[in-house]
């Protein structure tokens, strides 16, 4: 009976918590859990990313033409090659020139009708969807429709001149063809508008109103309180502006007067941007190992020129309270 006693007596009290057991066991797990669930990421991460990378960089510095078993090792005499070629060049200058004339007018044109459309007025829904409709139309589909319209023997566009009284225009050739291709971008300019008008939305009122009460117009609330509190957004559409128009390729290659595979072959010289001449290095020449150089130089530059929009952003981008003029460099 003592020995009972002092067996019960070693026991835990109830409502004491008992020692797990298999402890070790289980936390061994977690990390092969853990890797169970990131593994199909890593796999995919390294076949689809790393692995594409690595080759198209072991490609530019060959001179291979992705079918011929005849290749050679030239180092970088295919990247040499891209500062001597004029083609090269001359594309990637008029992809800088189509980048500064989208970007801002975009992004100022979003805003200006987020500004409009953030107003209270009777079927604000129905323009707010009609200005948007265009942002949803797929570039294929949309770049087909413009080059329609814009035709110079059956397009809208001439009929309206010629019932005015003027001459056809070749809209998809030199010089004109640039202008329809900027004029399409800005035709579905409603996703810019849509991100401004969600960041509108979140202007603090109180501060429009008391910048009302000490006799500030519309004009100057604009700038000194709506705009800065805008700034980040309008610093993000920038950053995925300039990333997205350094490398414009589809409705370029869809407005060519000719259709098919000899697209590439017949884009007017004011379209012939840079991811154009790559396209056309690739599957018109077969020069494998120059159009991978020429992505890596794109790559670059789309690097140095996204950094060189950060570090002025920087400088002018007003984060929750914080004045861009007093931020400390990092």
């Amino acid at each position: 009976m003592t020995a009972a006693l002092a067996e019960s007596s070693q026991e835990a009290p109830p409502g004491a918590a008992r020692p797990r057991r298999g402890r070790r066991g289980r936390a061994g797990t977690r990390p092969r859990t853990f890797y169970l669930f990131v593994g199909p990421w890593i796999a995919g991460f390294v076949l689809l990313t790393l692995f594409p990378l690595g080759y198209a960089f072991w490609m530019s510095l060959t001179n291979t033409d992705g079918l011929s078993p005849n290749w050679s090792y030239v180092g970088i005499d295919n990247y040499l090659r891209v500062f001597q070629d004029q083609q090269t060049i001359a594309s990637l200058g008029r992809t800088g020139i189509f980048m500064l004339a989208t970007v801002p007018t975009g992004v100022a044109a979003g805003l200006l009708m987020a500004v409009m459309l953030n107003r209270d007025f009777r079927g604000r829904a129905l323009f707010r969807a009609l200005f948007y409709l265009p942002a949803v139309v797929p570039g294929v589909a949309a770049a087909l429709t413009f080059k329609i319209i814009f035709d110079k023997n059956a397009g809208a566009a001439n009929a309206v001149i010629g019932a005015a009284g003027g001459e056809p225009i070749s809209w998809l050739a030199d010089p004109w063809v640039r202008s329809v291709l900027i004029l399409m971008i800005l035709w579905g300019v409603g996703g810019s508008m849509i991100v401004s008008l969600a960041a509108l939305q979140d202007v603090p009122r109180e501060l429009l109103e008391a910048a009302k009460v000490d006799g500030a117009g519309p004009v100057y609330s604009f700038f000194k309180i709506t705009l800065p509190i805008l700034s980040p957004i309008i610093f993000f559409q920038v950053v995925t502006g300039v990333i997205g128009s350094l490398q414009v390729f589809v409705p370029s290659l869809l407005l060519a007067p000719v259709n098919g595979a000899a697209a590439v072959t017949a884009v007017p010289e004011g379209n012939y941007f840079f991811m154009v001449h790559v396209y056309a290095e690739y599957f018109a020449k077969s020069h494998f190992g120059y159009a991978s150089a020429l992505l890596w130089v794109l790559f670059l530059f789309v690097l140095l020129i996204t950094g060189i929009v950060f570090k002025i952003g920087n400088r002018a981008v007003f984060y929750g309270g914080v004045d861009p003029t007093e931020r400390k460099e990092g």
